[in-house]
């Protein structure tokens, strides 16, 4: 683990629920509110040449508007790729900040819009780049690898940029060459990986609030109730949630899992968002929320990212009619965060072609 000190991790779990006393859940809206929402927001979108890029945690409604408007729903590097390949001037991204900036680092020349840019991470929050850089500088001898779910300024100060999907390729890729590795920013992640590959890695200290509530006693029970379900749980829960999976990947690998696994019945251990792309797939087959802290005091997400829930049509389309809530990342900045990413990238397309060359 990190040596990060005692206090500094107080105050991420300070900053974290400060954030969270500040998170309001959008208004409910009637069938002909939203219909109007959803008329007002297409309408625009045409006019203006935009598109919708929303994450498979937001909202179902956002979801089905990016299908139907041609836009895209995906895992938050799936979407920042559609974004850059597609012919929009403006890309309108429903999911969390690092989301948006990710997207305007791949797409420099575009307008990238956010329905609120309050909608943050736990794991960017505790990641600052003013504690990760010092960080960084007391260990030069490792390799830095930063998953996704960080600022525009933490992947700058990296040497690749991972996904979920793709870590464990990376540092396993990474190790064959004899490096040793600085992990940040989610320790579950992180350990998960460590445990996977043997690497010497060394981890920063922090956590995402929804996958950190899944509870492994809660899930054994679950279990004992759905005796033929498959459990899929996200490499971001802790290893005791991990260790009574049947599958554990990134939201796509999820997802496939879900379609390819003959089972009827799944207990899924990530943001439950998901779980309208899973039905959507798979309608005849049932999918269970893995047990939380629960609906108590204890509970800070309830299995749902409070963030993701701060995207919404009303916040979509005020940022579509008065172009606010841009995502903004300095040249220089957005320069440096480009190249981890474009390591990552090719990396990954070139680990595509050897397994296409074997088959």
């Amino acid at each position: 683990m990190s040596s990060i000190p005692s206090n500094q991790l107080a105050a991420d779990q300070v900053a974290v629920r400060q954030f969270l006393d500040r998170t309001v859940a959008p208004a409910q809206l009637s069938s002909s509110e939203l219909a109007d929402y959803k008329d007002r927001i297409i309408r625009l979108m045409q006019e203006k040449n935009a598109r919708l890029v929303a994450h498979y945690y937001t909202d179902s409604v956002l979801q089905d508007l990016a299908e139907e408007t041609r836009g895209f729903v995906g895992d938050s590097l799936e979407m920042a790729r559609f974004g850059h390949d597609c012919d929009a001037e403006i890309l309108v991204v429903a999911g969390v900040r690092f989301m948006g900036e990710t997207a305007k680092i791949l797409s420099p020349n575009k307008t990238v819009l956010m329905p609120t840019l309050e909608a943050t991470c736990s794991l960017d929050i505790a990641c600052r780049i003013e504690d990760f850089a010092p960080f960084c500088d007391a260990h030069l001898d490792r390799e830095v690898v930063v998953y996704a779910n960080t600022s525009a300024a933490v992947k700058a100060r990296s040497d690749w940029v991972v996904t979920s999907s793709i870590a464990l390729e990376v540092v396993d890729h990474l190790m064959g060459q004899g490096k040793k590795i600085l992990w940040a920013p989610d320790k579950h992640l992180g350990n998960y990986i460590q445990r996977t590959t043997g690497a010497d890695m060394l981890l920063w200290d922090a956590a995402c609030i929804v996958h950190e509530e899944f509870k492994s006693r809660g899930l054994q029970d679950m279990r004992s109730l759905y005796p033929e379900a498959a459990i899929l749980a996200h490499p971001e829960s802790p290893q005791a949630v991990l260790e009574i999976a049947d599958v554990i990947g990134s939201t796509t690998q999820i997802i496939k899992a879900s379609q390819n696994l003959s089972n009827d019945e799944f207990i899924v251990a990530t943001d439950r968002g998901i779980f309208h792309k899973l039905q959507q797939l798979s309608p005849n087959k049932k999918f269970i929320v893995a047990p939380t802290a629960g609906e108590d005091a204890t509970c800070r997400s309830c299995a749902h990212c409070p963030w993701m829930a701060m995207n919404s049509l009303d916040t979509m389309l005020r940022s579509l009619e008065q172009g606010d809530n841009e995502i903004q990342v300095e040249g220089e900045l957005a320069e440096a965060a480009m190249r981890p990413l474009t390591r990552m990238l090719n990396f990954a397309s070139e680990q595509h072609l050897a397994v296409k060359g074997k088959a």
